[in-house]
């Protein structure tokens, strides 16, 4: 692959066409709900008639594509073929609110959108708020084959590296998601650093349920394996019941994993419920956890039970899901991301000078990963780089001596549950709206489970009334079931500042005196 990442034109289509020809009836995706298969060669062929298709629906030669889709066969095949066509792929978040499903679709500029079925109702939903117009295409993530087959087979075209290719949302702190928009380049610098990290080849194959839209789910668990010519076992979603059975009925390779996903699989084990034998795992080299901090008692308790290694890593939307990652030898670090992994990165102070070892600050970093801009919004891209190029993560964190990075915490308050970024203010907006509320104010809260939960403090209008079951249902309706608060509290006042703005991690406080 070192051929295609240095030439001037590298691209994802290239990619595709050297694994084509080299191995074209080697598997790219199974399906493992009804069991379909997805080769090298028949994504190569239905890519030419996606390019045919693209064509003839008068979708511009840089045009942006929608997927509001579970994984599936044919949410892989439209995933990576829009982009070997050389349009802009776009997922879309399932567990967006629709205020923000609407936002997203007018600010994306996609032309067409390819939905399930059964993300109808919330798709409809959102398109009676929004401004723009485009083409929908309903498409069921399991069929055998995509409307684009009907369409005659077109050359796939040359790309330049700097072309953009992934058009991606990500939660900001002010709630509204920021566009970022990844070139070709930016993803095979990607693919490339973590296939070499891992060492994966052809031979390995990968579990993930990690969505297509979250991009350890388009990065990692997606377009890795399919730079490296290997292979992807991804279903519909995480379950606890099947996730062991499928890793040994495909003899998979390593595992792609959140913190969620192994305290799920820790619990189930203990309680009887799902603990296959460690020798029957043997085949699986490693597995993987990032999105979130993995607890150390968590680490060490899954590689004792399951008897394999977990190589803890870290990665952003704006670096194409890597930063750093744990060595794969006894180097590695519990409690810690790991290594620079295809970025350079340094510790500055409040003024952007450089600290010392083992002195926290902010987390700032390089790369050929590292996106050029925020789509759309020039205000925040030129918000996220220093003078010198270098990216402010907003992360706080510190690096050892031997350069292991180590996070401290969060300059954004930014709470991340099981992976997904939820801005506090998007919980703030909804409960406001109850008319019973005077001011809220939400934080992430620490959760064994998800990493993080939400905990929103209350303050009611002077002689209202809401109890606590009327606001949880209030947030279930407004909110969707992920978003609503897990813990509510009902409060005569909230800690502020001297400006009077709430100082939200003084929240933890008082969830500490409760």
């Amino acid at each position: 692959m070192a051929e295609i990442l240095n030439s001037a034109s590298a691209s994802i289509a290239q990619v595709l066409t050297k694994w084509a020809k080299q191995q074209p009836n080697h598997i790219l995706l199974f399906a493992p709900e009804n069991d379909q298969k997805l080769s090298y060669g028949q994504l190569a062929l239905e890519a030419e008639h996606f390019m045919g298709w693209l064509k003839d629906s008068q979708i511009s030669a840089s045009g942006h594509v929608g997927i509001f889709m579970h994984n599936g066969r044919q949410t892989t095949t439209v995933f990576l073929a829009t982009m070997v066509c050389g349009r802009v792929v776009t997922p879309l978040n399932l567990l967006a609110p629709v205020d923000q499903l609407a936002w997203v679709l007018d600010h994306s500029d996609i032309e067409v959108l390819f939905y399930a079925p059964e993300n109808k109702p919330n798709l409809f939903a959102a398109l009676k708020k929004t401004q723009r117009t485009f083409a929908l295409v309903e498409l069921d993530p399991d069929a055998e084959s995509g409307p684009f087959l009907q369409s005659s087979r077109l050359p796939l075209p040359q790309i330049d590296s700097n072309n953009p290719a992934l058009l991606m949302y990500t939660s900001g702190t002010t709630g509204t998601p920021k566009g970022v928009l990844l070139t070709h380049r930016n993803l095979l610098h990607a693919a490339k650093s973590i296939s070499e990290w891992h060492r994966l080849t052809p031979a390995d194959i990968v579990l993930s349920s990690l969505p297509i839209y979250h991009i350890n789910g388009q990065v990692i668990s997606t377009i890795t394996p399919f730079f490296s010519g290997g292979s992807i076992v991804a279903p519909h979603h995480f379950s606890v019941s099947t996730w062991w059975k499928m890793a040994i009925q495909y003899r998979c390779t390593w595992i792609n994993m959140v913190p969620t996903i192994i305290a799920y699989l820790i619990n189930a084990a203990k309680s009887g419920a799902s603990k296959p034998e460690i020798a029957q795992l043997k085949h699986i080299r490693f597995g993987r956890s990032a999105s979130a901090p993995l607890p150390p008692e968590h680490h060490r308790e899954f590689e004792a039970l399951f008897g394999m290694p977990v190589i803890e890593a870290m990665g952003m939307t704006e670096t194409c899901s890597i930063v750093f990652c744990n060595p794969h030898d006894e180097r590695r670090r519990f409690g810690s991301p790991g290594l620079p992994c295809g970025v350079i990165a340094k510790i500055v102070d409040d003024s952007g000078n450089g600290v010392p070892d083992l002195v926290s600050g902010e987390i700032c970093l390089k790369g050929e990963n590292v996106l050029h801009a925020y789509y759309k919004s020039e205000a925040e891209t030129k918000k996220a780089f220093d003078a010198e190029g270098w990216m402010k993560t907003g992360d706080l964190g510190m690096r050892d001596a031997d350069g292991f990075y180590f996070i401290t915490g969060r300059l954004k308050e930014l709470i991340i549950k099981g992976g997904e970024n939820i801005a506090p203010r998007e919980i703030d907006e909804v409960v406001l709206k109850h008319p019973a509320v005077l001011d809220a104010a939400s934080v992430g809260i620490p959760d064994a489970n998800y990493g993080q939960e939400i905990m929103v403090c209350i303050i009611l209008k002077e002689g209202q009334a809401c109890s606590e079951s009327e606001m949880r249902q209030f947030c279930f309706d407004n909110l969707g079931k992920f978003r609503t608060p897990k813990l509510i509290l009902f409060m005569d006042d909230l800690p502020r500042g001297p400006s009077g703005k709430v100082q939200r991690l003084k929240l933890l406080d008082l969830l500490q005196s409760k």
